[in-house]
């Protein structure tokens, strides 16, 4: 029986589905959850359904409903760390624990990985190379003989991009997958969901008995919850997620080697606790990531939240967004150069660096009176279309269908059933990207573009829309803000404000590649055909919904969080070496 972990939620939620399914181990009755006893709740970590009225129009501008202040999160998570400082940030009125990082706290990684003499790194995508690095390096200063071993299946060509980064067979830094998952006691999955999905059998057969598997995503559970099973018994199984994608982890990292905090804020869960290990193991490893803060949550909120978030304001639904602007304003007379800065360049320069140091209200708050207009036009317009596409998007990903759609996508790479391959296609292509080289070659150093008012409503609209979603689903405001504000302005955008869409997407994991991809055109579609034309049909102003965006407890949470933020903001030169190999090349 698993020893009870010193992670758990205060209040749990009753889920109206999880009575009726059954999980299976694949050595033992399932037992879903921190603590024996407490499987069934930890399960149902759902908040209620979200409602709406619909009027006749059929379509998101019909929906009556008002985004208001939401009641408090229905989940508290709480846990116990017998290593690291434990603090209590009240955000939009609700208590929540998190751990702050630094490299002042490399010293206590020891301790923290007491009874680990090898972490195996499985995997050289997104994640694997920073975190490997990032591993190694806090390791080192914190004069720690743990191993950190990559683990490659034989013939990847990643071999190569490993040992440039420091690892190598002759050292015992770097070998076979196999071999590396048998004999290492940390075993870090970073190889892709649909990789994940196909050999996790043979993944779990090779592990240690009490041994603990760490994930960086929860996709895996969800996977698993799919088909009616769940992780084997006898090894825990904890989660680090970075709210970032692997080149922003380690960029951080290296640029803040000189200033205590540098890094890419994190989310943890502990699934399951053999020997009561399991919570410390998982902040050390945040830690040593250099994390700024690392806040809690379940694999399964993580895995929700995170799919969801790819494919909405984080990648998918800002690529749509652009697309379907730069159209509409090229369209009404805008000159195409004018047309990317008042698109690409507005939301990746100007509005980030400001909502990421003064809040989405900021935004708002700097226009003119005329300009104030066009944002509340925007804004009242795009909001509901925005959520429509979004709603719909949660509940594929909550009821695994998108999971589904990942897994077999990453199937129809290869020739299959005498059908020919099918790998992902560039993103890149159309007239406005290519606009986007010329007016990235003309941009002066250090500009963030024009504030174009239109934009900005459209673009704070989606953000808004989407952590009404999260927080109607009942997931905690440090996952919300980090999924929805924090990723999207400090992680993310300065990737496609420094080479266009595709340098930000497919520096990326192959899921979240996938989801953008199949989402985008959904947004594009959505805004062109109903808030655009509702725009132009002179429909007014919903002021309820102006009122509930000026008055949101947000706000006040995205401050407190916004102190936490890293202490330096990522550096993205065109030419960067510390992205995917293939997106290595001096250019814009």
């Amino acid at each position: 029986m698993a020893a009870a972990t010193s992670f758990s939620p205060s209040i749990s939620v009753p889920s109206p589905n999880s009575s009726s399914k059954t999980h299976k181990t694949l050595t033992a009755p399932s037992n879903l959850g921190f603590l024996a006893s407490t499987s069934r709740s930890l399960r149902s970590l759902k908040a209620s359904t979200m409602t709406s009225t619909v009027n006749g129009s059929g379509s998101a501008l019909g929906s009556r409903m008002v985004s208001v202040p939401a009641v408090k999160p229905q989940v508290s998570l709480d846990f116990e760390t017998y290593i690291f400082k434990k603090e209590k940030v009240s955000l939009a009125g609700h208590d929540e624990y998190i751990v702050r990082g630094g490299r002042d706290l490399f010293k206590l990684l020891p301790d923290a990985f007491k009874g680990i003499k090898q972490i195996g790194v499985i995997g050289w995508g997104s994640q694997g190379p920073a975190q490997a690095q990032n591993l190694r390096d806090s390791l080192a200063e914190a004069k720690s003989d743990i191993v950190v071993k990559i683990g490659l299946r034989k013939g990847s060509r990643s071999f190569g991009e490993a040992r440039a980064a420091g690892f190598s067979e002759e050292n015992g830094t770097l070998g076979d997958i196999w071999e590396t998952i048998s004999g290492s006691d940390l075993v870090l999955l970073l190889i892709s969901d649909a990789a994940q999905a196909e050999n996790y059998e043979k993944i779990f057969s090779h592990m240690k008995p009490n041994s603990i598997l760490g994930l960086s995503h929860g996709f895996l559970l969800g996977h698993l919850q799919s088909m009616g099973l769940d992780f084997p018994k006898n090894i825990s199984v904890i989660a680090v997620c970075p709210k970032g994608m692997g080149p922003s982890v380690r960029r951080l990292y290296v640029q803040g080697k000189e200033i205590n905090g540098a890094g890419i804020n994190s989310s943890f869960g502990v699934h399951q606790d053999v020997d009561g290990r399991a919570t410390d193991v998982a902040l050390g490893w945040s830690v040593a990531l250099g994390s700024p803060f690392t806040f809690a949550t379940t694999l399964e909120q993580e895995y929700k939240s995170d799919i969801f978030g790819e494919r909405g304001i984080l990648l998918g639904a800002v690529h749509g967004i652009v697309e379907s602007l730069f159209r509409r304003y090229t369209e009404n007379g805008m000159s195409e150069d004018l047309a990317y800065k008042n698109t690409v360049e507005c939301i990746t320069g100007i509005i980030s660096k400001t909502i990421s140091t003064q809040g989405m209200l900021a935004v708002y708050n700097s226009l003119s009176e005329e300009g104030k207009k066009e944002f509340e036009t925007a804004y009242s317009a795009s909001y509901y279309p925005c959520m429509d596409i979004l709603y719909e998007c949660y509940e594929d990903v909550a009821s695994g269908s998108e999971i589904c759609s990942v897994v077999l996508a990453g199937q129809r790479f290869y020739e299959k059933d005498g059908l020919p391959a099918f790998p992902m296609g560039k993103i890149d292509q159309t007239r406005m990207w290519k606009v986007g080289e010329r007016v990235r070659k003309a941009r002066p150093a250090g500009d963030l573009g024009p504030l174009y008012p239109f934009t900005a409503g459209v673009y704070v609209a989606l953000m808004m829309a989407q952590i009404e979603i999260l927080r109607k689903k009942g997931h905690l405001y440090s996952e919300i803000i980090n999924e929805s504000v924090i990723e999207a302005v400090d992680s993310l955008n300065p990737f496609m404000h420094a080479r266009g869409v595709s340098f930000m997407v497919d520096n990326c994991s192959t899921t979240a590649r996938l989801g953008s991809r199949k989402w985008a055109p959904r947004f594009d579609y959505i805004l062109t055909q109903q808030a655009l034309v509702a725009v132009d049909n002179g429909i007014p102003i919903n002021q309820d919904l102006l009122s509930n965006f000026l008055s949101d407890p947000v706000h006040g949470a995205i401050e407190v969080c916004g102190k936490l933020r890293p202490t330096v903001d990522i550096s993205v030169p065109p030419d960067a070496d510390f992205v995917r190999p293939e997106l290595r090349q001096s250019g814009n």
